[in-house]
């Protein structure tokens, strides 16, 4: 999977792209089919947000989360992602065994 970090208004520091890698890495686990990710991070006064577009076969999940700083909602990011991810995993298994 093919992961990209890009930050607006906020400096990507090597540690921040490593566990951002990481942890959105964390859900190839669950979706084999994931093909890219794209993470942006957003800094607007004392306000840390994440959001993050993965592409599958058929679908663009998108997801977002605010938090106290930048590694909190990086791991709020990555639950919502790993949720939806799940939600679509199940849907596209139903489909299969229903036809």
């Amino acid at each position: 999977m093919d992961i990209t970090v890009s930050g607006q208004q906020v400096e990507i520091t090597p540690p921040l792209r490593d566990y951002a890698l990481e942890k959105v890495g964390r859900i190839q686990r669950h979706f084999d089919h994931a093909i890219t990710a794209d993470v942006v991070l957003h800094v607007e006064k004392k306000r840390y947000t994440a959001e993050a577009n993965v592409r599958a076969k058929g679908a663009v999940i998108h997801a977002d989360a605010a938090g106290e700083d930048m590694y909190a909602a990086i791991d709020l990011l990555t639950d919502k992602l790993d949720r939806q991810i799940l939600r679509h995993k199940e849907k596209v298994m139903d489909q299969h065994r229903s036809g």
